[in-house]
């Protein structure tokens, strides 16, 4: 397919917790050889891009480089700079989304910050929702980094950061802005990374609800991969179809191959 770039799912697509998927290793290697740029897309907020390309390089032998890497925090921080609040911020999340909010001269402030942000944490007790709840009620900007409801790991699929995020829309009766896929603010950011028009890309992933929905949802072309989060079994009931589905990466046919 000629397509000119792609955007590309890292958990479940590429790898599944800590279990290699080879197909995934495959793929990059041949759009390696074609020179078709990539970028991969991640919902993720625990890893810095550095820290996501030398896990790939050490656990799963695939090469890239870190700015390859384009995660929901890089998204986040590209919001809350346009958005242009007091640079004032309370942080639920693991280091890599809680060091470059401050790193991008952001103020940690547990009492009237201008923006509470939330992503995955593993470690996160009920004193840091009582924080938040307590700052979004009064008048903080609620940023949710992304709305997975679980990530597939090699245990099965545990609670992701829209499960924390249910939590605290329920104790402050305030939705959040989600920031990562579906959502159009991380795809419209991804796209001007990757230099490529919706038209000219695609997105592949193994999650109907975040990464196949994120290009029905922005008008790009998605390719469903059964690796992962969605299986084969749900495919015939998806309320709308992704515009390819494959068992495999190893089924995909890269351009000029």
């Amino acid at each position: 397919m000629n397509y000119k770039g792609y955007l590309i799912d890292l958990d479940g697509t590429i790898y599944l917790g800590k279990e290699p998927i080879p197909a995934g290793k495959r793929f990059i290697e041949r759009l390696q050889h074609a020179q078709i740029p990539f970028l991969f897309v991640t919902n993720n907020t625990t890893k810095r891009p550095a820290v996501v390309a030398n896990r790939l390089a050490t656990e799963f032998d695939i090469h890239v480089a870190p700015e390859t890497v384009y995660t929901a925090t890089l998204a986040t921080i590209d919001y809350m700079n346009d958005k242009q609040l007091a640079k004032t911020v309370y942080v639920i999340g693991e280091a890599g989304l809680i060091e470059p909010i401050l790193e991008a001269g952001y103020i940690w402030d547990e009492v009237n910050p201008a923006y509470v942000v939330v992503g995955l944490d593993s470690n996160v007790t009920y004193e840091q929702f009582a924080l938040a709840t307590l700052a979004i009620k009064r008048g903080a900007h609620f940023i949710g980094t992304n709305p997975d409801k679980n990530i597939p790991t090699e245990r099965g699929l545990l609670p992701g950061a829209g499960a924390l995020l249910s939590f605290l829309a329920t104790a402050t009766q305030v939705d959040p802005v989600c920031i990562g896929k579906p959502e159009a603010i991380i795809m419209e950011k991804a796209l001007a990374h990757l230099g490529c028009s919706k038209e000219e890309a695609v997105m592949v992933g193994d999650n109907y609800e975040t990464d196949i929905t994120a290009g029905i949802k922005n008008g790009i072309d998605s390719l469903l991969v059964l690796s992962g989060f969605t299986p084969k079994e749900a495919v015939p009931t998806l309320p709308i179809a992704p515009t390819y589905v494959i068992d495999s990466l190893d089924d995909w046919v890269v351009a000029d191959e």
